[in-house]
């Protein structure tokens, strides 16, 4: 069986770093790549301090969702990579007002050993389309 799919792929998110696209849309879902707290402008890592690094990561996935026809409220989850668990207050901080007044999606936390390009964060989320 061939399912319909639809590659998703702006310039207000960063480039791919390999042969992927930023998100798949299929289904009434958006399916997307794993965003690290790159500049869309510079391709560099966000300098300062990791909420700002947090901040940024969800601007690239709200970048790749609206480019996809949705946005940050559709998240349904979320499944954020950290390389130092004990920064999980932080995301839960900027989670906290980056989905105010809407419920908050399902979501894992995962320590990992490293990230690309020595990121220290990396999510990837479901959304409706």
């Amino acid at each position: 069986m061939k399912i319909e799919r639809k590659s998703i792929n702006t310039p207000s998110a960063p480039k791919a770093l390999g042969p992927y696209s930023q998100a798949i849309v299929t289904a009434g879902l958006i399916f997307t790549s794993g965003q690290i707290p790159l500049n869309p402008k510079t391709g560099n890592i966000v300098e300062g301090d990791f909420k700002q690094r947090v901040i940024q990561v969800l601007k690239n996935i709200n970048a790749v969702l609206e480019a996809g026809g949705t946005e940050l409220s559709s998240i349904l989850k979320l499944t954020v990579f950290l390389t130092d668990l004990s920064r999980f207050s932080t995301v839960n901080e900027v989670f906290s007002d980056e989905f105010k007044g809407i419920e908050p999606p399902a979501r894992s936390v995962v320590e990992v050993a490293g990230l690309p390009m020595d990121a220290d964060i990396e999510i990837e989320c479901v959304a409706a389309v």
